[in-house]
């Protein structure tokens, strides 16, 4: 793979926008030849023979029945409540809408 050029940079940082001084394009150019190299050691790991996989281990369905359980009556629930409304919990209006 060729280097990364202090060029290439400045062609990049030109389609990106950014200003960068003479001493920010030398140092990125070096910091993209590592990123590059280690790119490139993957890609030496990676084989055709490994099939792609989105975990590293097989996965079955996660999900689980849904089950009715007793659960806190409305009262119970707003028994804390600062402000309640109609069976509701009252929150200050934020978007100034009725």
């Amino acid at each position: 793979m060729a280097a990364i050029s202090r060029d290439d940079v400045a062609h990049l940082a030109k389609l990106a926008r950014i200003e960068m001084t003479p001493a920010e394009l030398d140092h990125m150019a070096t910091e993209l030849e590592q990123i590059l190299g280690a790119v490139k050691r993957v890609q030496e790991v990676a084989t055709s023979d490994i099939a792609p996989t989105s975990h590293p281990l097989s996965m079955s369905n996660v999900f689980r029945d849904d089950v009715v359980k007793p659960s806190l009556t409305n009262e119970e629930s707003l028994s804390g409540a600062p402000a309640k409304a109609e069976d509701r919990f009252k929150v200050p209006q934020i978007l100034g809408e009725e």
